[in-house]
Order: structure tokens, then sequence, then C-alpha cells
């Protein structure tokens, strides 16, 4: 039951926190909140509080917070209502779901790097035939210290270096361990070079030695100012790469199918997070936290950025988009983002459960 509980509690955390950000938003600029949803669907239960009714839904996948006067039809024109507020309110309104997903996401990669984030070290595991590494006389349980003359002391480091590495020989500092006793010792080799595509489909050539990592991880800490900054970092790098995975699924040079995953890969990933650790499963959250505020910014009628690029729209022509238009863009919306669910389910299926 583990995993399952994991998998809940996460996904719970990550909408119930996307979903506070648009009702304390809406409260504050004064809308009245009829229902904050857990999941879709019919209630299970719930409690009525003032105005709202706090419930949760049968169907997990999300949630929602019904606004009163959200509709164009059922608008009264009630100062209370969502569409009676200027734009720049319901901006702050829609905006603040993705915010609020965007800061748990800094705050927990903050916390993580701050306690000791798990990162592998540059102990050598399997030595590959036929590979540089064999032939230079590396071996199992070597320890490289660096790589002409930079240090590397993690696994990623190390990677970086080498792959980078596009002409010319290679200088390691490699420590050995024999009886007990630690040595070091110079090797020198020249990689293999090796054109790859890379996930956005650019094709590169990296260089090789023919190495593995042991599985050996330490916690590495960084101060609470470090750990700051390298939070943003984290992020910033994640936006990055999301949307320019988008920008190329977009354009056709890269595959939906290997670049997205739905619930049933949240799930597996969940589990996998899960069984290593609490630190972990705290950085897979963060990841999944940011992502979804990614996700939901993506002008795409249903989702926030839907809503934002409506607005934006009306502020230019001094009046929001008819009801007949907006409803056509967000029947599309939803059109397409049920396609995209469907097809990332069948997807997962084969890639995490028909393949074992």
């Amino acid at each position: 039951m583990l995993p399952i509980i994991s998998f809940l509690i996460v996904l719970s955390i990550l909408v119930i926190i996307h979903e506070f950000g648009h009702f304390i938003a809406a409260k504050r600029q004064g809308v009245k909140i009829e229902k904050f949803s857990f999941g879709f669907g019919p209630r299970l239960f719930g409690i009525k509080k003032g105005d709202t009714d706090y419930a949760v839904s049968l169907i997990p996948l999300g949630g929602y917070v019904k606004m009163a006067g959200d509709e164009p039809a059922l608008a009264k024109g009630e100062g209370f209502e969502y569409l009676s507020k200027s734009v720049w309110q319901r901006f702050l309104i829609v905006l603040c779901g993705p915010f609020l997903n965007y800061l748990l996401g800094f705050l927990l990669f903050w916390f993580v790097f701050f306690i000791g984030a798990p990162t592998a070290t540059s102990r050598v595991g399997e030595i590959l035939k036929g590979y540089p590494a064999e032939s230079a006389g590396l071996k199992q349980n070597d320890r490289i210290i660096s790589v002409d003359g930079k240090a590397t002391k993690y696994w990623e480091a190390l990677t970086d270096i080498i792959h980078n590495k596009t002409d010319g020989s290679l200088k390691l500092i490699v420590e050995r361990e024999t009886d007990g006793v630690k040595k070091t010792r110079e090797i020198t080799l020249t990689p293999k070079r090796k054109e790859i595509t890379d996930i956005f489909g650019k094709k590169r050539v990296i260089s090789l030695i023919g190495v593995s990592p042991s599985g050996e991880v330490i916690s590495v800490r960084y101060g609470l100012f470090d750990s700051f900054f390298k939070a943003g970092q984290q992020i910033a790098r994640l936006t990055g790469i999301t949307y320019k995975s988008l920008l190329f699924i977009a354009t056709g040079k890269m595959s939906v199918k290997e670049s997205m995953t739905g619930p049933i890969g949240i799930f597996i990933i969940t589990r996998q997070a899960a069984k290593l650790g609490l630190v972990y499963l705290l950085q897979m959250m963060a990841i999944l936290s940011a992502s979804l505020a990614i996700f939901n910014l993506l002008p795409i009628p249903v989702l926030d950025g839907g809503h934002i690029l409506f607005l934006i729209i009306e502020k230019i022509k001094g009046r929001p988009l008819s009801a007949k238009a907006q409803e056509i863009a967000t029947q599309a919306g939803l059109f397409l983002l049920i396609a995209l669910m469907v097809f990332v389910f069948y997807s997962d299926t084969l890639k995490f459960i028909l393949k074992r």
C-alpha cells in the first residue's frame, strides 16, 4: 500500500497547493467561493463552511475552485462575482495557482539542498568491454579524483567533462585501494567518440571512456544561502528544459511518446522515490510541483495559461471575447487535453506495464 499512499499524498499536496493559490487570491480580491474540490466528478464527502463547500470528489486526478459568477451566462453583475473584477484582479487570481506550485517546488529544492541532496560519487562500477577505460587499466571501485586537472568528486561532473571533450586525450587521476591502502595514479587515455541524438532531437558528438557509476551515493549539504541560489537555478533550469522540450514537440523535432508521462508514469516514479527515502520523495515532489506550474501556464484554453491569454486579449481589445468564441476555444482546448491524456496514458501503459 505504501506506493499508493505516497502517490495519493504527493498528488493531493500538489493539487491542494495549486487550488489554494486560486482560492486565497480570489478571497483577497473579494470573490465569493462556492466550492473548493479535491478531485472531479460526484462529491464523496466534505464540509460546508460559510459560503464555501469544501469537498472531496470521486476522481482524485486534479481539483478546482468554483467562484461565484465565473461564467458569463450565470453572472449577475454582483460585486462579489469573479467576472465583476478588473482584468488585473482576475489575472492575479488565475496566476496565483501556478505561482504557488512554483513556490512549493522552490522551497522543496531549497530544503533538499540544505539537509543534503543525494548525489552519485565518482566511484567506478562496471568497466565496459572494448572501451578505452578497459585498455587503460581502470578497475571496478576505482575512484576518479580529477579529469584534465578538474575535480570530479561527483559522477555528474565526471560525465560532463568527459562528454564535452571532443578531441585529444584525457588525463585521469585515479584513487585505488589495495589491501586497505589507498594510492593514486595517473592514467592517460583517448576516449571513443560517438554521435548521439540528445533529448531535444539535436545530433552532437560526445566522448565516452566506458565506465558506469558504482551506485555509491552520498548526501551533499549546502549552506542556507547556497541552497537558496541552487534551488533557484534548479527551477530556472527545469523551466528552460521543459519549455524547450514542448517547443520541440510542437515542431515535430521530439517525440511526445518518449518525452511525456502521465498518471501511470508518475505513480511508478513516486513508488521508486518512496522506496529510496524521504529526501528522494521530496526532490521528486519539487520537480512535479514546478512541472505542474509550467504545464498550467501553457496558453491552452481550460488551463490557467488559456485564461491568462483571454485576459490579455480583453485588455488589448478593451472588452472580453464573446461568450461563443470563448466556448469554442475552451471546447477545442478540452478536446486537445483529452486527446493528449489518452495518448500519454496509452504510452505509459506500453512503457511501464506491458514491457514488464
